[in-house]
């Protein structure tokens, strides 16, 4: 499913943007791409970051590192909760509806269990936000909002390991070694408790409330009940809109005026996070309030690169354009916060980035990610998810 080699497996963040690029010529394939997905989702409700559906010793860490002891070995964490908005497009979108019926009408409570499960696992105090415990799970690896409280996980211990992703990538591209020495750590503290999700939350050192990977969450919840409620699934419809609405709600203690976006809350600490990335700005694609989408959009304005949206702006010194999430543009986030901007009035915020995302693809190709500045190809040369995303991009209504 996406680049040769660099990620052989299903991953759950890549999969939902890549059946929303394959119903462009293929339906079925798109529905079932999801329901590959959902099909390895745990007892509990989780649906795991990583599928592993056949032997592939180029990828590390595999299933062996992660131990999770499933019918078909999968990772132990999730990643960003965006089934509930592809769902509803595809559905939206379908040619065949009658297909499309069939297939929301299974798919639909799968997907509702996965949020029940965000609630009791990743937000035990019932505060309407829901934490990650690992980098990974935001799908922002190395991003500059974990650098504090990624801190706080040892880095003794761990068993020696050969990273494989820097044979297949630029390793001035990638995170660097102490960050993956910190990603093995939590990896192996929770395959020590079991990967039990009822113990993990307050046995992690890193709990942070990710403004992005909520709002996705929160979008995903209320397009759900939408969805329920087309298919006659009236619970399912008031319990995912009553999430949304308080989430939405509850993000309103991240959003820093001074900042003019949303910053990560360190859960350990009570903190927040002083780091503006683009975290701070996916808020957009969930319904803030109108005030705060024209300030998000004038916070990417300020960042004044030539391709948008730098994942962290070139103003913090922390910036690095090449570094993964520590400041390259990457189609994805740009495909959400644009169709949130447009959803919430900012028509001309989300034209500007669709156009730079265009170019991008024009000047350089489907690659990875990108150099804000200069447009670079960075990553894996040929990406699924940019390929699809530039396929919405096209028929994006805005």
């Amino acid at each position: 499913m996406l680049t040769k080699g660099l990620y052989p497996f299903q991953w759950n963040w890549d999969s939902c943007p890549t059946a929303l690029g394959q119903r462009h010529f293929d339906e079925a394939r798109a529905w079932v791409e999801i329901e590959t997905l959902f099909a390895h989702q745990w007892p509990d409700g989780m649906v795991p970051h990583i599928v592993f559906h056949k032997p592939d010793d180029g990828y590390f860490p595999g299933p062996d590192v992660w131990a999770t002891r499933r019918p078909v070995p999968t990772s132990g964490i999730t990643q960003p909760p965006v089934a509930g908005f592809a769902l509803k497009r595809l559905f939206d979108r379908a040619r065949d509806r009658d297909a499309a019926m069939a297939w929301a009408r299974v798919l639909v409570p799968q997907v509702a269990a996965w949020h029940r499960w965000f609630l009791s696992a990743r937000d035990p105090g019932g505060q309407g936000l829901v934490a990650i415990l690992h980098p990974w799970e935001a799908g922002r690896d190395n991003s500059v909002d974990w650098d504090a409280p990624f801190a706080c996980v040892p880095t003794d211990g761990i068993t020696p390991y050969t990273r494989r992703d820097t044979q297949h990538a630029d390793p001035e591209h990638r995170p660097t070694k102490d960050q993956y020495d910190r990603y093995l750590w939590l990896v192996e503290h929770f395959r020590g408790k079991g990967w039990d999700n009822a113990r993990l939350h307050d046995a992690s050192p890193f709990r942070v409330v990710d403004p992005g990977f909520n709002a996705i969450l929160f979008r995903s919840a209320a397009d759900l009940a939408d969805l329920a409620d087309a298919l006659g699934m009236a619970d399912i419809a008031a319990e995912n809109r009553a999430m949304a609405a308080r989430g939405v709600a509850a993000l309103d203690a991240l959003w820093s005026d001074a900042h003019g976006q949303y910053l990560c809350l360190d859960r350990v600490t009570g903190e927040l996070i002083d780091s503006t990335s683009v975290g701070g700005l996916l808020p957009a694609f969930a319904a803030i309030p109108g005030g705060r989408a024209a300030r998000i959009a004038d916070t990417i304005d300020a960042h004044g690169t030539r391709y948008r949206v730098a994942s962290h702006p070139p103003s913090d010194p922390r910036y690095q354009a090449k570094r993964y999430w520590r400041g390259p543009v990457w189609l994805v986030v740009n495909y959400m916060i644009a169709d949130g901007l447009a959803r919430a009035g900012q028509e001309a915020a989300a034209d500007a980035i669709t156009r730079s995302s265009l170019d991008l693809i024009r000047e350089s190709g489907f690659a990875e990610y990108y150099d804000p500045q200069t447009g670079e190809p960075l990553g894996g040369g040929r990406f699924t998810w940019t390929a699809a995303m530039v396929l919405e991009f096209l028929a994006m209504d805005v």
